[in-house]
């Protein structure tokens, strides 16, 4: 077992956790996240909210499994980039901006990388 997979599987794992820990919420306490994109003049709400939620967990199930990891990479990245254009401009959200950037960074090099060899893709450059 070589060090880097190792290290690019970690890493997937950590990028991942929040977009599940993030779909989690949004399932528990729907209603709210709802009304919270209402109050930021999303149109079609509950509609939304679902689609978050499914890009959010197949795209951390992609990453974990490190199956069709670019596509689940770049499909989170592009989420992560509208929900930080919608959610996080205003000064107040500095922190949430740059804590998105960040992980834009890590899904960015997933892309670039692949999965590693410790993934049901086994490293392929696909």
């Amino acid at each position: 077992m070589d060090t880097d997979d190792v290290l690019a599987l970690v890493g997937r794992l950590f990028v991942a956790i929040i977009f599940l820990a993030s779909a989690f919420g949004k399932i528990t306490n729907f209603d709210g996240t709802c009304q919270f994109m209402e109050s930021h003049g999303m149109p079609f709400a509950n509609g939304l909210c679902v689609a978050a939620i499914l890009v959010e967990a197949l795209g951390a199930v992609a990453l974990i499994l490190g199956y069709k990891t670019r596509w689940g990479a770049a499909a989170l990245a592009t989420f992560l980039i509208a929900v930080t254009w919608v959610f996080h401009t205003a000064p107040d959200q500095r922190i949430q901006l740059l804590k998105n950037l960040a992980i834009l960074g890590g899904l960015l090099g997933l892309i670039a990388r692949g999965p590693g060899g410790i993934s049901l893709e086994g490293g392929a450059r696909t």
